[in-house]
């Protein structure tokens, strides 16, 4: 009889999560977690909750939320709160939610799930996390401890942590053929980061890893300098305003634009306050033909259309990776947006958060005590990585090195279970 695992393997990410297992001396490939998606080993990282105890994940939140007319919360790119000090709970009906609630009951589903799945009751786990959550230390520990916690919310007695692009090495390690120096480059939705290691063929030590870096930019930054330079305007970004008997012309308050730049933010955002303040701006607006933009914010914001929003985005920065020109359209009534994006455009407002990602990058060979020349072998993982501007970018930034790629949504979780393997070893 073949033996069952006993510990599982979970790669949590901002836009997507998959889970993998292992027991002594076996590895289990990535099991469906979600059999409305078209490839169900993942699972979008979509939360859906009318109520606090009725979670629902992947594709069914975004079912639930069209079926029960919105009147329910759905909230992406969660990862990204777990460093903000500022976030600790938001509203599910008229409930507060706490952020590591939230997330534990999202971990708690994939955990039942894999457990029915193996039938087991597994209660150890590898999970990965990114290099850094947070470029200051205190708030990167702080995300760290709470997605421990969520961890254990979800039913999970033992957690060790693993940083993704170390995962995404052991995924890399069987298919090399002699030693060489290999940086990893695990670029997704909420963090780009990066490992440099000697590697060889099959598995390598910890001594082995010559530097672990990263940066809190990605695919969700790149996607907000799209919203802000193509969408924003159709919400009122441009609009001016005064306040009751004042005299001085105002402009849409920043905090409100990089709102709308946010899809973390938006999601989980204080529905009432936010709306109330648009509604003040809306009636002192100095040019009547920007209601029906400040309307449309306000629809967005009441009505939690952000996740639309952001999908109609994605899509459109996706299909820029193959053409040079295309529509965003956002089909829902309130909104109903038709902008034309290019790929220049794209190009120019991704330059920031780019120079942010080719930075941590330059920080991480200083780490290693290399130079950029003396990596043989890139390894690019994450959807981000596919955007011409950002591969292009790297393979300038490394002269001589081979550009291999790994799986874009499984290299992590894969590599994660090598590493539940060597637990489950010491540890049956």
């Amino acid at each position: 009889m073949s033996p069952k695992p006993t510990v599982f393997a979970i790669d949590f990410g901002t836009s997507n999560s998959l889970l993998a297992a292992a027991s002594p001396g076996k590895i289990y490939e990535p099991i469906p977690l979600d059999p409305e998606a078209s490839d169900p080993t993942i699972l979008r990282s979509a939360l859906y909750f009318l109520r606090l105890d009725d979670g629902r994940f992947g594709s069914a939140a975004i079912r639930s939320l069209l079926e029960e007319g919105f009147r329910g919360r759905l909230i992406r790119s969660i990862k990204r709160h777990l460093p903000s000090r500022s976030f600790t709970a938001t509203m599910i009906g008229n409930r507060p939610a706490q952020l590591e609630d939230l997330i534990g009951a999202f971990l708690r589903a994939m955990r039942e799930r894999a457990c029915r799945h193996f039938d087991v009751d597994v209660r150890r786990t590898v999970m990965g996390r990114p290099a850094r959550f947070s470029n200051e230390p205190d708030d990167d520990a702080l995300a760290e401890s709470r997605l421990l916690k969520a961890a254990k919310i979800a039913g999970f007695e033992e957690v060790t942590f693993c940083p993704e692009p170390v995962a995404a090495a052991y995924d890399f390690a069987d298919d090399l053929q002699e030693p060489r120096v290999v940086l990893v480059a695990d670029l997704g939705g909420g963090t780009s980061d990066f490992t440099i290691v000697r590697m060889g063929k099959g598995r390598f030590l910890p001594e082995d890893v010559l530097a672990v870096g990263g940066v809190a930019t990605a695919g969700d930054a790149i996607d907000g300098a799209l919203v802000r330079a193509t969408v924003a305007p159709h919400f009122g970004a441009r609009a001016r305003y005064r306040v009751p008997l004042g005299s001085i012309d105002l402009d849409m308050p920043k905090q409100l634009i990089e709102l709308l730049a946010s899809p973390a933010d938006l999601t989980v955002v204080d529905r009432g306050k936010v709306v109330r303040q648009l509604e003040s701006i809306r009636a002192g607006l100095l040019d009547r033909e920007d209601r029906p933009k400040l309307d449309r914010f306000v629809a967005l914001v009441e009505d939690g259309l952000g996740f639309s929003l952001y999908e109609a985005v994605e899509s459109a920065k996706r299909r820029l990776s193959e053409i040079s020109e295309t529509p965003i359209n956002v089909d829902e009534p309130s909104l109903a947006i038709t902008e034309t994006a290019t790929r220049s455009e794209l190009d120019r407002v991704a330059e920031k958060p780019v120079a942010a990602i080719l930075e941590a990058l330059d920080k991480t060979l200083e780490t290693a005590g290399i130079s950029a020349d003396e990596i043989d072998i890139a390894c690019l993982t994450g959807g981000t990585s596919r955007m011409p501007l950002v591969a292009a970018a790297i393979a300038a930034r490394l002269p001589r090195a081979a550009t291999r790629r790994l799986r874009s949504f499984h290299s992590v979780v894969v590599g994660l279970a090598h590493r539940a393997r060597e637990i489950a070893e010491k540890t049956p």
